[in-house]
């Protein structure tokens, strides 16, 4: 096809585009492999999974993390030196550096998850969920939701001086259907245990959405789309987590006092799915976990974890969303400043923003 026809049906498809909302689908292949940080690495033994994790020395505080780079297993020890791991009929063992060898043995659950390592008279305990999703990370809320749920929806959100932009929340499954829905908030397996949510929806503020759409369509080469677990949060959802949350959990859940980024529309909480199977990808850490394995720079998992996770990341930041310190998953738009805090319960909201 001669270059000037191909310019000018790309032309043509940015000028629909623009009339439809919809951002066009150009995207090269070395565009998309820009995005991809360093070469796939390959995936390791299922029964290695099982055993990366972080493990806390039974007689301290002190934790230690297991995990696989460049296809060897390693032990990081508490000052954050590492070493190497080797297999020796179902012994672990490493070379400590100090002239001594440390052998250590595993306890397995039924699954085959590790859930603890002996060495000598010494346990290290798994303290994380391990790799399987049903082992979901749960906290004992402080008070029954129902009734935090009645003090959430009795308060109001604090106040604020604008002025804000004009509140315009898509619906993203409208913008495009490579998204897909796991809104866990909406059912019983999230971090309370039961449902908050009374729909399973997402909704952003129009640019957010639309640059998410942008990011939908980057991965889409490398063979990748986006699987949603939350996006706009009204305000009593977020004061219900707040004081359900015991106080050594609040570091994952936002102040009311302050409102979330999530209640203005411009976070969203996501991860990959694979475009082949539909199943969505293993990162170091599960959606909503409370642990260290939450970390964007957690060092522990495995080299194709930690590659999804970046990868995620690269194709977020560029589009304009930032990683939160504390959450691989959390991701915020660039203009959430610009838009107050809302209330607005899902039931109230037709895609094209609140009614109230």
């Amino acid at each position: 096809m001669p270059r000037s026809l191909r310019n000018l049906l790309f032309l043509a498809a940015c000028l629909l585009a623009l009339t439809s909302g919809t951002p066009p689908r150009a995207q090269t292949a070395d565009s998309a492999v820009s995005l991809t940080p360093g070469p796939k690495p390959p995936d390791v033994p299922v029964e290695w999974k099982q055993l990366v994790g972080i493990y806390r020395y039974d007689r301290g505080k002190a934790t230690v993390i297991i995990l696989e780079r460049d296809q060897r297993l390693f032990f990081r020890d508490s000052k954050g030196a590492s070493h190497q791991i080797q297999e020796q009929k179902q012994t672990l063992w490493f070379d400590g550096g100090d002239g001594r060898t440390y052998a250590f043995t595993e306890d397995r659950d039924a699954a085959g998850s590790v859930t603890a390592l002996h060495h000598l008279l010494e346990s290290y305990t798994r303290v994380d969920p391990g790799p399987d999703p049903a082992h979901f990370y749960r906290v004992r809320p402080v008070k029954p939701i129902d009734q935090l749920r009645a003090i959430a929806l009795a308060e109001r959100p604090p106040e604020e001086t604008g002025p804000f932009r004009k509140p315009e929340l898509a619906e993203l499954v409208t913008l495009d259907s490579g998204f897909h829905l796991d809104i866990r908030y909406a059912r019983a397996d999230n971090f309370l245990g039961t449902p908050v949510y009374s729909e399973a929806r997402a909704f952003l503020q129009r640019p957010a959405a639309e640059a998410l759409v942008r990011v939908l369509h980057k991965l889409e080469p490398l063979g990748y789309g986006l699987l949603v677990h939350d996006a706009y949060r009204p305000w009593y959802v977020t004061k219900i987590f707040w004081d359900a949350t015991p106080a050594e959990g609040k570091i994952f859940v936002a102040d009311p006092r302050k409102g979330s980024r999530h209640n203005r529309g411009c976070a969203v909480d996501l991860t990959l799915y694979d475009l082949a199977s539909g199943r969505s990808v293993e990162m170091p850490g599960l959606w909503d976990e409370m642990s260290p394995r939450s970390f964007p720079n957690f060092p522990g998992g495995t080299s194709l974890e930690r590659w999804n996770r970046d990868l995620l990341r690269r194709a977020m930041e560029s589009e304009g969303f930032t990683v939160n310190e504390d959450e691989w998953w959390h991701f915020d738009f660039k203009d959430w400043k610009l838009y107050a805090i809302l209330d607005t319960p899902f039931e109230e909201l037709n895609g094209a923003g609140p009614k109230r």
